[in-house]
């Protein structure tokens, strides 16, 4: 039996509720290579997907083919619900596997009309869906105020500090590698080793492959 405890979406829903609901909305899973493509812009997009194993990387593409790394979900988490939610359901980003990945896909038409016995379960999904957009939206603020700083290491520096206060700590690892993180950060690769080095020089940072620690501010 699948473990959907690490599934914000189902929080405060149990097992016991939870098989039988998702055989009433009409569940389905499907399972994706390192690489392979889950939803591609300008797909039709009428289910929300959730991440049982693996990660899902949100990728943008302009038309000269230029890409930007816009988020790396994780194992239980949501993607796809904005563009379920919106009225062409038409998607306007790339989801792409990280990992291998195993999705769980949910029809947003049968999440949005309740089922015949508008079952309190079917409340609490709504519920925790709710709050996931709005975490979702606060994570895209996030992601704007990094890349509107103007120098590389202003944008290291904001995204420092914002995983720090996630966080609750100056220690922590980060979900993306070098290449993931300049990508994300909009800058090359090569500025954002010279930089992190840079600053560890400094006795700004410590870092060790994905783990950082903050040792002291920087001054204004």
């Amino acid at each position: 039996m699948i473990d959907y405890s690490h599934v914000l979406l189902f929080s405060g829903i149990s097992n016991q509720e939870l098989l039988p609901m998702l055989d009433c909305l009409g569940s389905y899973k499907k399972n994706y290579k390192s690489g392979e493509i889950i939803i591609l812009t300008e797909d039709a997009v009428k289910s929300l997907g959730i991440i049982l194993g693996g990660s899902v990387k949100m990728i943008k593409e302009d038309i000269w083919g230029n890409k930007t790394l816009l988020a790396v979900m994780e194992e239980g988490g949501l993607f796809g619900e904005i563009f379920t939610c919106s009225h062409a359901q038409t998607a306007t980003v790339t989801f792409v596997a990280g990992k291998e990945a195993k999705i769980l896909f949910l029809p947003f038409e049968k999440i949005w009309n309740s089922c015949t016995t508008s079952c309190a379960c079917h409340h609490k999904l709504m519920g925790n869906l709710i709050s996931l957009l709005a975490d979702k939206n606060v994570q895209l603020i996030e992601k704007l105020e990094v890349t509107t700083k103007k120098s590389v290491r202003e944008k290291i520096s904001c995204f420092l500090s914002i995983q720090a206060q996630k966080n609750n700590s100056r220690y922590f690892t980060v979900n993306m590698g070098r290449l993931e993180l300049s990508e994300f950060l909009c800058v090359n690769r090569s500025a954002l080793t010279r930089e992190l080095n840079l600053m560890r020089s400094e006795g700004l940072i410590d870092f060790d492959r994905n783990t950082f620690k903050i040792i002291k501010n920087q001054k204004n």
